[in-house]
C-alpha cells in the first residue's frame, strides 16, 4: 500500500478516523462569525457565585497552588460525601469511593479505559453525548447504539435486551439526558438492574445535570440504587452545578474496587485537578448548602421564560424535564432542511445559533427535525433570542 508522506514523515493511520471538529465548536464559531445569539454550546453567559470566585482568589493568595492529591483535596471529597448522603441516602467513603477529576468528560474517559478491553461492546443510547464513542474506540471497544423512543426519549426495553451479548462489557446511561432533557425513573433503573443481573457488565451513569430537574420531580440517581451501584461509576460536574463550566472540575463516585481501577488510569491522564478550585468548591459547599436546593427553581425560571416566549413562534416543543437544554421541532417552518442545514440557516439568516440533534445519533431518524437550544443565559439574552426565533 502506498504511504502518504508530509514533511518527510509517514502519515499515521488515525485512531479516530470519523472524528473531526465537534459540532459545539463549529456552531459557537458560526455564532461568533455571524453575530448570532449563541444558544448552541452548553455554557452560561453569566458568572458563578461571587463567594465561590472570591474563594478561588483567596486560596491562590494563600499559596494553594501546587499539586493536589491525586484523588482530590480531602475537604472537597468530604463535602461530596456529605452531599451524597443528604441527597441520595448513600454513605460513601471519601477516601475510597470519590475521585475528583478535571472535568466530567475526563472522568468518563478514565472509567471507560478502566473497564473496556479490546473487542468489548459498550451500549449507548441515542441520541447520546459525543464524547462516549471516542473513549470506547480508543479503549479498543465498539459502541452498540440503542435508540431511545421519541418523542418521550424513553427506553425501548426489547431493543436493549436484544443488544446485550456475551461481548457486552459496559452500559453508559445519561440522566437528566442531554440533549432531550428526559429523566430516568426508579422503574427504569429497576428494569435495567434486572437485565444486568448475573452478568459481568459495568455501568457508567453520567449525571452531570443531577441538580437541574424541574416541576418538583426528583433526580433518580444510580447512587441510590442498591443493585446498580456495586457495578457503577457515577459521574457529576461542578461546572454545571455552579455555573463555571470553564473551571473543568468534576468527580466520579464508584465502589472501592472500581475506584482503584479508575485511579490507575486517572493518575496517568491528568494526575490531579486544579488545586485552588478544589479548595474553593469545598469552602462554598460547606458555607452555602442552600445553593443546591435553590438551583432547580433558578433554572426552571429560565426554562419557563424561554418556553413562554417561544409559544409565539412556529417551533413546537414540550418543556424540558431537566438539564438546561430545550429541544424544538421546526418541521412547520423549514421541513425541506435537515437539522444541520437548519442550524446554519438559523444562525446566518435569523441570528440564533442552535445544535442539530442528528449529531447525537449513529443513524438519525430519516425525518428528524429537531434542534437544541441552551437556556442557561441571562434574561435579556433569552428575550433577544426568542424575539428572533418568533420572527422566523
Amino acid at each position: 500500500m502506498k504511504q502518504t508522506r508530509v514533511d518527510g514523515l509517514i502519515m499515521i493511520t488515525s485512531k479516530l478516523p470519523n472524528v473531526g471538529t465537534t459540532i459545539f465548536t463549529t456552531m459557537s464559531g458560526l455564532a461568533a462569525e455571524t453575530g448570532a445569539v449563541n444558544l448552541s454550546q452548553g455554557f452560561p453567559d453569566f458568572d458563578g457565585p461571587q463567594a465561590l470566585r472570591d474563594a478561588v482568589c483567596r486560596h491562590i493568595a494563600e499559596g494553594d497552588n501546587q499539586y493536589a492529591p491525586m484523588i482530590g483535596v480531602a475537604a472537597l471529597r468530604e463535602q461530596i460525601a456529605e452531599k451524597i448522603a443528604r441527597c441520595y441516602g448513600r454513605a460513601v467513603c471519601a477516601g475510597a469511593e470519590i475521585t475528583v477529576t478535571p472535568g466530567a468528560t475526563q472522568g468518563i474517559f478514565c472509567a471507560v479505559q478502566a473497564v473496556v478491553r479490546q473487542n468489548d461492546e459498550v451500549i449507548v443510547f441515542d441520541p447520546c453525548y459525543d464524547s462516549y464513542e471516542p473513549a470506547v474506540t480508543l479503549a479498543g471497544g465498539r459502541c452498540v447504539h440503542v435508540p431511545l423512543e421519541a418523542p418521550s426519549f424513553s427506553f425501548d426495553w426489547d431493543r436493549l435486551e436484544a443488544a446485550i451479548t456475551e461481548k457486552t462489557r459496559l452500559v453508559i446511561l445519561n440522566t437528566p439526558h442531554n440533549p432531550s432533557g428526559a429523566l430516568v425513573s426508579r422503574d427504569d433503573l429497576d428494569r435495567l438492574a434486572a437485565l444486568l443481573s448475573g452478568r459481568d457488565i459495568y455501568l457508567i451513569s453520567d449525571e452531570v445535570y443531577e441538580h437541574l430537574v424541574f416541576d418538583g420531580q426528583p433526580h433518580v440517581s444510580v447512587l441510590a440504587h442498591e443493585a446498580l451501584y456495586p457495578r457503577a461509576f457515577v459521574v457529576s460536574s461542578f461546572g454545571k452545578t455552579y455555573h463555571v463550566t470553564g473551571w473543568k472540575t468534576g468527580y466520579v463516585v464508584a465502589p472501592p474496587g472500581l475506584t482503584a481501577e479508575l485511579r490507575k488510569v486517572h493518575q496517568y491522564v491528568s494526575f490531579c485537578g486544579v488545586t485552588p478550585l478544589q479548595y474553593a468548591f469545598a469552602d462554598f459547599m460547606a458555607a452555602h448548602p442552600e445553593h443546591l436546593v435553590e438551583l432547580p427553581a433558578f433554572y426552571q425560571g429560565k426554562r419557563d421564560l424561554f418556553c413562554d416566549l417561544l409559544t409565539r413562534s412556529r417551533f413546537r416543543f414540550t418543556p424540558a424535564a431537566g438539564t438546561y437544554f430545550q429541544m424544538a421541532d421546526y418541521s412547520a417552518i423549514r421541513p425541506d432542511l435537515d437539522d444541520v442545514q437548519m442550524c446554519e440557516w438559523l444562525a446566518r439568516e435569523h441570528g440564533v445559533a442552535a445544535i442539530p440533534i442528528s449529531v447525537f445519533y449513529e443513524s438519525p431518524p430519516e425525518h428528524l427535525r429537531l434542534v437544541r437550544f441552551c437556556f442557561a443565559k441571562r434574561e435579556d439574552t433569552l428575550r433577544e433570542a426568542a424575539g428572533r426565533l418568533c420572527a422566523v
